[in-house]
């Protein structure tokens, strides 16, 4: 692995064509990184954690009401000093995860504040053994801290799963050597990949862009590059999985739990077969969303089988165009703004107050996210953006997580967090949003087509591609638990979901079999991906519900997001008439991606 992208490919890909792109001003949280607010954070945490500790270590059962109520929010104020030095070390360091800097400074305060909360680990473990008896009439007492009962019922969940007060401190102490050291070298390994293509040098990001052009020769090209690359460095990305899958089934197996993704559906407050549910209606429904939908593609492309790299292909009629940043704000802004003028106006700042850092830069981390930060502060969002309609939609995207995140912040700092499950509506409405705002403009039918097989392709990305990556993790941990896995072993395992998914449409280059390497979800957030499929299947209802006229839908809609993680999902959708546990709702969700199809089927 060599540098970084030339300064020519950076500049074309950073510079005009786009406008003024913006930057991160992380100054909300920190003036800098030598900055004395964050030393007397550091310091003042140490003495905290410290007091709480010894106030409260070994005497939580025996806590009035009141006096749990003062302990929980004594535990969320650490909670938030902790998150805001993070998000300031993590936001830094992605901005250009090859600086040796920023990348000490990260690892430092990793291991500095692992180690200075250390003494709290007592805290979920002595609550877990809290009386139920106890544990109900403190939370029922109208002086004590029952609105933070569902954070509690959630961990309380965790309960068979709990280790002695011993082990699970060792298991604290020792993270910033495993899954996060492992972490950091997957971070660091990606950004730093160069793709040559045809004499220029690229990073990850605008190689996979790519993968969109309009140019069937440089689509190809793209997709040759990154499996070229992705070769050489299947081993060190197999280690990464190996080492990950394995130390996650050690701890699996000391706290007793019953299958890999269980630790998932807890954290999402989910039943393992709502999950199930999802997951097989999704799959059913293979040869009616994707089967069918790259069939009409391979036509509409004059080929009779399609290659990994017209996946995602541009149609042909549709005119190529480079969207600046301005046009993109608009869009997405008056899109909030046709729903409510209120999701405009929460939208708005991340635009004004370098709350959104939209270049793609060397050595910046790939993709896009939302991070939330701390409830005293605010989210920041990322974006490479390219200047691709696909671009505009992840902009609509991440800021609906955004949105969510600020209404959300008013729950507080242990509420405010949304289970996954969850924490994909806001982001996926959004999208839903822009793309419905833009096709009741267009009234060119070559456009309109364009616009509802972009859309159908999001969709199937969302949820079929989604649902697939979901398989091959299950496969993926269960295959490891029987011993090491080969590259070869791997590769062989992410085909196999990849053909029943795609379809036989589909012929699949040689190399393609090692594009499980640069997906982040699989080694940062094992079994994340269902959350995707979850979220969309759910907006598809919500939208329909919206679409239906459900008197009161915008207030509703706001609710569910300001509600961040106080509620279960069965209470967040009964307003709306609607239930995912029911096996057919998923059904409702599916059934709007066939209804798209039907039209693009309609305008052929």
């Amino acid at each position: 692995m060599a540098g970084q992208p030339t300064f020519d490919a950076a500049e074309a890909v950073k510079g005009r064509p786009f406008g003024n792109l913006p930057e991160w001003d992380l100054t909300d949280l920190y003036p800098g990184p030598e900055s004395a607010e964050l030393k007397a954070d550091l310091e003042r945490l140490d003495r905290e954690v410290k007091d709480f500790a010894a106030r409260h270590q070994g005497r939580l059962a025996e806590l009035e009401p009141a006096a749990m109520l003062a302990c929980i929010e004594a535990y969320e104020r650490i909670d938030i000093t902790a998150g805001r030095i993070m998000s300031y070390a993590g936001l830094r360091y992605y901005q250009d995860t090859t600086d040796a800097g920023r990348a000490k400074m990260l690892g430092d305060l990793q291991a500095r504040i692992t180690d200075i909360t250390t003494p709290l680990v007592f805290f979920s473990l002595e609550f877990n053994r809290v009386p139920d008896e106890t544990y109900a009439a403190v939370f029922a007492a109208p002086d004590g801290p029952a609105r933070y009962k569902p954070v509690f019922d959630r961990m309380r969940a965790m309960r068979p799963h709990q280790l002695s007060d011993e082990l699970e401190q060792f298991l604290h102490d020792n993270s910033v050597v495993g899954a996060a050291a492992w972490n950091r070298l997957f971070d660091e390994t990606t950004a730093a990949l160069e793709f040559d293509l045809d004499g220029e040098t690229l990073g990850l990001e605008a190689t996979l862009n790519l993968l969109t052009d309009h140019d069937r020769a440089r689509r190809e090209a793209g997709a040759r590059a990154l499996a070229q690359v992705f070769r050489r460095n299947v081993k060190l990305f197999s280690r990464i999985h190996n080492t990950l899958a394995k130390e996650k089934a050690v701890e699996d197996k000391w706290r007793k739990m019953p299958t890999p993704q269980h630790g998932r559906h807890l954290s999402n407050h989910v039943e393992p077969e709502v999950v199930e549910a999802l997951r097989n209606a999704v799959t059913a429904a293979y040869p009616r969303l994707s089967h069918r939908y790259y069939a009409l593609k391979a036509r509409w492309l004059g080929l009779d089988k399609l290659q990994v790299w017209d996946r995602n292909a541009p149609l042909p009629t549709e005119t190529p165009r480079t969207i600046g940043w301005d046009e993109a704000r608009q869009t997405v802004l008056n899109a909030y703004a046709g729903f409510a003028p209120k999701l405009a106006d929460l939208a708005r700042p991340f635009f004004d107050k370098g709350w959104i850092d939209a270049a793609v830069t060397p050595g910046k981390a790939p993709g896009a996210f939302a991070h939330p930060t701390v409830v005293t502060v605010h989210p920041y969002v990322l974006l490479n953006y390219l200047g691709k309609p696909r671009d505009v939609m992840t902009l609509a995207h991440e800021l609906g997580h955004g949105v969510h995140q600020r209404l959300a912040a008013a729950q507080g700092e242990l509420l405010a967090s949304t289970p996954l499950t969850l924490a994909e509506t806001a982001s996926v409405f959004g999208e839903m949003l822009t793309f419905r705002a833009l096709l009741a403009e267009t009234t060119d039918p070559v456009q309109k087509k364009a616009l509802l097989a972009g859309k159908v392709e999001d969709m199937i990305n969302t949820v079929v591609r989604q649902i697939a990556f979901y398989d091959f993790e299950c496969k993926l941990h269960a295959a490891r638990a029987e011993g090491e896995l080969t590259p070869d072993d791997i590769n062989a395992l992410w085909m196999s979901v990849q053909a029943e998914s795609l379809g036989p449409v589909f012929e699949f280059m040689p190399g393609y079999e090692t594009f499980w390497t640069y997906v982040p979800h699989f080694v940062h957030s094992p079994f994340y991906v269902y959350a995707y499929a979850f979220g969309d299947g759910l907006v598809n209802a919500l939208y329909a519900a919206y679409e239906d006229g459900l008197p009161d839908f915008q207030s509703k809609y706001f609710d569910l997001l300001a509600a961040g993680g106080s509620k279960h999902h069965k209470e967040l959708l009964a307003p709306f008439g609607l239930d995912a546990s029911d096996p057919a709702f998923w059904d409702k969700g599916l059934a709007m991606i066939e209804g798209l199809i039907d039209q693009l089927e309609a305008l052929e």
